[in-house]
């Protein structure tokens, strides 16, 4: 390989403009802390930095419907009430910065497909829960869900891994591919029965002809490191059998010890773990195309150590760099 780095960095102070208020849990902080640690690290020594983009309608339109865009744009610019049934502020102008996560990471996409860098993190991205026609859980747009459907359409792969380890179960994306045959969906996150959305139960694996293709792991509250591996391996054979064409890692830092909002004990030792054994698979089986993003995270501490330690990890193949 080239001069090129590995690793590809999206970087921009425009992702902190996502965000639902200084003192909401999505504040704008938590890209500033981040950008802190990523700094303090010397960590752009080792890869590329990449701006954020915007995304067009027809992008969002990949995966949400125009009527739920419009109501978006209304919502935005008036400032008031919510773009869910109570989850999601409708801060005034959040459309314009919503719009910037999406393009940032389909931007993200662009810089593996097209060689610049062979994968790639998004700090602010990873909106793992909103649906098609709704927001749900701080999250305006899918961003995930869209770029799934950007794969696909754009760059002509079919065969897509999503693998989640936030503390919250992505349903925005499970539920839309859940009869998907060719997304393959693994989700490490706390038991619904403990903490929202209430969704991910072991025995939800796809509907029809993707049964099967899906692999749903409820963690308990207070989980530790040792009981996530042990189930991780699993998960990895599961991950080979499908043989992805390209893996999408949503890495939240919501699921470490000390998050105010849920109740799991990891540490970011199992998030290097899965981004190493996730970049293992992407080589063997993708030519390295895998994008990582940051996902939930609400204790800034945690954000710090977690995405950063992912993209430590990430960067620091050997043979690349």
């Amino acid at each position: 390989m080239d001069a090129r780095k590995k690793l590809g960095i999206m970087f921009g102070d425009e992702l902190a403009e996502y965000h639902f208020g200084q003192d909401h849990p999505f504040g704008p902080k938590r890209y500033w802390a981040f950008k802190e640690e990523f700094e303090r690290r010397n960590l752009s020594a080792l890869v590329s930095l990449y701006s954020p983009q915007v995304a067009s309608e027809a992008q969002l339109k990949l995966f949400q419907t125009q009527d739920y865009i419009n109501k978006a744009k209304t919502l935005s610019d008036a400032g008031s009430g919510f773009l869910d049934c109570g989850d999601t502020p409708a801060r005034k102008g959040i459309y314009a910065p919503a719009c910037t996560i999406v393009g940032t990471t389909l931007a993200a996409i662009d810089h593996i497909m097209n060689g610049d860098c062979v994968c790639a993190f998004t700090p602010i991205a990873g909106l793992h829960h909103a649906t098609p026609d709704s927001a749900a859980g701080f999250c305006v747009f899918n961003d995930c869900g869209i770029a799934i459907n950007y794969l696909r359409q754009r760059y002509k792969l079919q065969r897509i891994a999503y693998v989640d380890i936030d503390a919250h179960h992505g349903d925005g994306v499970f539920y839309s591919f859940e009869s998907d045959p060719d997304l393959v969906f693994v989700d490490f996150h706390q038991d619904g029965r403990t903490l929202y959305p209430g969704t991910g139960y072991i025995e939800e694996t796809g509907k029809g002809h993707a049964a099967g293709t899906k692999l749903n792991i409820p963690l308990p509250p207070n989980c530790v490191d040792q009981t996530a591996k042990e189930l991780w391996q699993h998960a990895e054979q599961f991950l080979r059998q499908a043989e992805p064409e390209f893996i999408l890692f949503q890495c939240g830092a919501d699921s470490l010890e000390g998050d105010p909002i849920t109740q799991l004990n990891l540490t970011s030792d199992f998030h290097a773990f899965v981004a190493g054994r996730l970049s293992i698979i992407a080589n063997q089986h993708c030519q390295g195309r895998l994008l990582a993003m940051g996902g939930g995270g609400y204790n800034l501490e945690n954000i710090k150590v977690a995405w950063n330690d992912v993209i430590e990890q990430l960067g620091a193949d050997p043979g690349f760099l």
